[in-house]
């Protein structure tokens, strides 16, 4: 018996739609590395980016744990010295609370070549309204 090896050309590519609303921001960022990742998939092969679309909807309700509103730090740096700029989860969520999930799913995929295909293939909206609606074939909250 010999292991399947899935070539780029046989992949086949569907649409997932998550609710992050009221659920923990891990999870739903868990759920989401592993559909672009194609995890879920019998075909799965490492070196070959197999993952779906992924469409999370209602960001800015995605909950968190303990004083994390508050204590969470995100940091990004210009490249200059004294460069460094630092925000809180709360501000984050009032200014670009898609930021928060696209973040959370861009630590949870693995350091390769693959990583910024997958995470084109994520789309984050703040609210209910997305422009993906008749592309989406799977179910709402897997």
């Amino acid at each position: 018996m010999k292991t399947y090896m899935q070539k780029p050309a046989d992949v086949k590519r569907q649409w997932h739609l998550l609710d992050a609303k009221g659920q923990v921001l891990g999870q739903v960022a868990t759920q989401a590395a592993k559909l672009l990742i194609g995890k879920d998939k019998a075909t799965f092969t490492p070196h070959v980016d197999g993952g779906d679309y992924v469409v999370v909807i209602n960001a800015r309700q995605v909950a968190v744990t303990g004083k994390k509103e508050q204590d969470k730090m995100y940091y990004r740096h210009s490249g200059y010295p004294g460069g460094l700029k630092e925000t809180n989860l709360a501000n984050l969520r009032q200014k670009s609370p898609e930021r928060i999930i696209e973040i959370a799913v861009k630590g949870m995929l693995p350091k390769n070549k693959l990583q910024k295909p997958r995470l084109n293939r994520l789309k984050v909206f703040a609210s209910n309204d997305h422009p993906y609606q008749d592309k989406l074939v799977a179910k709402a909250d897997k």
